[in-house]
């Protein structure tokens, strides 16, 4: 039980930090123009980088079975 609350708490600290990512892109680089998908709006841009966080935490791995 432990390891799936450790799991899911890792997961949700990397979408958090993939967010905020986003945001900081957004604000610091972002597409005053409107021209970038991604980039123009905040929202997208963030919830584009909390995907990321989620890939890269590893939590779509599949737990082996022994």
């Amino acid at each position: 039980m432990e390891d799936k609350k450790k799991k899911w708490l890792r997961t949700a600290i990397f979408i958090v930090i993939g967010a905020v990512v986003g945001y900081v892109y957004y604000r610091l680089v972002g597409c005053p123009t409107g021209g970038c998908i991604i980039t123009s709006n905040p929202y997208i841009s963030m919830a584009y980088m909390g995907l990321l966080g989620f890939l890269l935490s590893g939590a779509s791995d599949r737990e082996r079975v022994k």
